[in-house]
C-alpha cells in the first residue's frame, strides 16, 4: 500500500484543515494509507477516521496581519518553542514512512514555517513531493523569484484546487507559466452534498462566517440589515462559528425570528434548502454555496493584507453566480440592497464549474506514483 503524508496550517479560520482532510478522506478511498499532520488548534469532526491524524504542538496567528505567530496559550512562539515542533513533525515523517510528502501552501504561503518546512523538505529524498494550493494566492509582489526557485528545488508538482476557466493560477501568481510544467489543475475541493431531501433550513436566510474568527462585524450587519430586506419575515439563521467567542453578544443583538448558533453538523443541508446565503468569500463556504445553487450574498474578508476572498467573490460576481459587497464600504443598507438584488433572481442553475477536486487529486497522485 502506498503512503502520503500530508502537511497542513490553518492559523486564522479553518478553511485550510477541511480541504486538506477532505483530499486527504479521497486519498484513503483511493487506498493511500494517509497521514495528516495539523499544525493548528484541534477541530474534532474535520479529520476523517481514515485518515492518521498527528496533532502538532499547535500555533495560530496573533492577528489578521499573520505577522506574529502564537502558541496554544497565546504566547509568541520562540527558538526553543519552534526547534521542539520541528522534532515533532520529523518524527512524524520518519513514523509515516512515506512515498509521497504533500505541503499545503508552502512555497506559494507560510513562509513562517520554514524553520520545519524546510528540513521536512530535505528529509523528503526519493518521495514525491507535491505542493497542494487553493485557486488563488495571496499577492505577495517581490517574492515570486524566491517561490520558484522552492518550487524548482524541493517540489516534483503543484496541484492546484482550482478550475482554470474560474480563476487561472496565473491572476494571483504571475509568474505560473515558467511552472507549467508541475502544475495540475484538479477542480476545487468540496465535501460531498448530503442525499436529498429532509427540512433542515427550509426558506430561511442562512447567515454565516467560516469558523467566526474573522466575522463578528459581517454577522452583526447582517442582523441589523434584516429588518430592511424582503425577507424580513422569514427566519434568519446565524451561525457564529467554531472559533466565535462573542455567541451571546450576537443573541443579544437578535430579534424576532432570529436563531442565533455556533455552528450545525448539516451546514451543507441548510445551504441546499436556504433561501439565500450571507456569508463571507472563504474557498470552501463559496465551493459549497456553488454546489447547494444558492443563492448568495458575500462580503470578502479584506482586513490586512488579505486580497484572495475578494478575487474570488469579483470572478464568480462577474459570471453571475453571486452578490458580491466590498467589507470596506460594509454596512446594513448596502448588504440590504444586495440581499434583495439577490433574491430577486432564480436559483442559479448548476455552474459550470469544476467540483470534484478531491478525487481528481487522489487520481493524480495515484498516477504519479504507479
Amino acid at each position: 500500500m502506498k503512503r502520503v503524508f500530508f502537511h497542513v496550517q490553518h492559523l486564522l479560520g479553518i478553511g485550510h484543515l477541511k480541504r486538506a482532510a477532505l483530499v486527504c478522506g479521497a486519498l484513503a478511498e483511493a487506498g493511500f494509507e494517509v497521514t495528516l499532520a495539523s499544525g493548528g488548534a484541534s477541530v474534532p469532526g474535520v479529520v476523517p477516521g481514515n485518515v492518521r491524524l498527528v496533532q502538532l504542538p499547535p500555533m495560530s496567528a496573533a492577528d489578521v496581519t499573520f505577522r506574529n505567530l502564537v502558541d496554544a496559550g497565546g504566547q509568541a512562539i520562540d527558538d526553543a518553542w519552534k526547534a521542539k515542533r520541528a522534532a515533532a513533525l520529523m518524527q512524524a515523517w520518519r513514523e509515516a514512512r512515506a512515498q509521497v510528502l504533500i505541503v499545503e501552501l508552502f512555497p506559494f504561503g507560510r513562509r513562517q514555517l520554514r524553520f520545519e518546512l524546510l528540513p521536512l523538505l530535505e528529509a523528503a529524498g526519493e518521495a514525491l513531493v507535491v505542493s497542494s494550493v487553493r485557486d488563488l494566492l495571496q499577492k505577495r509582489p517581490g517574492r515570486e523569484e524566491e517561490t520558484l526557485a522552492l518550487v524548482e528545488k524541493y517540489f516534483d508538482r503543484v496541484l492546484v484546487h482550482g478550475d482554470p476557466r474560474v480563476a487561472p493560477f496565473s491572476a494571483s501568481f504571475a509568474a505560473a507559466g515558467r511552472i507549467a510544467g508541475r502544475l495540475a489543475y484538479t477542480g476545487y475541493v468540496v465535501e460531498d452534498p448530503p442525499p436529498a431531501g429532509g427540512e433542515a433550513g427550509r426558506g430561511e436566510v442562512l447567515v454565516s462566517a467560516g469558523g467566526g474568527a474573522v466575522g463578528r462585524r459581517l454577522l452583526e450587519t447582517a442582523i441589523r440589515a434584516r429588518a430592511l430586506t424582503r425577507l424580513r419575515d422569514r427566519r434568519w439563521r446565524v451561525l457564529a462559528g467554531v472559533n466565535a467567542d462573542f455567541l451571546d453578544e450576537l443573541r443579544l443583538l437578535a430579534e424576532g425570528d432570529v436563531i442565533v448558533e455556533r455552528s450545525r453538523d448539516d451546514f451543507t443541508a441548510l445551504l441546499r434548502n436556504c433561501e439565500l446565503s450571507i456569508s463571507q468569500a472563504g474557498y470552501n463556504t463559496v465551493m459549497e454555496t456553488l454546489q447547494a445553487r444558492a443563492r448568495a450574498v458575500v462580503v470578502p474578508f479584506s482586513q490586512g493584507s488579505e486580497t484572495e476572498q475578494a478575487m474570488r467573490a469579483r470572478l464568480l460576481a462577474e459570471r453571475g453566480l453571486i452578490e458580491a459587497v466590498d467589507e470596506k464600504t460594509l454596512s446594513p443598507e448596502r448588504l440590504a440592497a444586495a440581499v434583495d438584488r439577490a433574491a430577486a433572481r432564480p436559483r442559479p442553475q448548476r455552474a459550470d464549474v469544476d467540483l470534484d477536486g478531491a478525487r481528481a487529486s487522489a487520481g493524480l497522485i495515484g498516477r504519479w506514483t504507479a
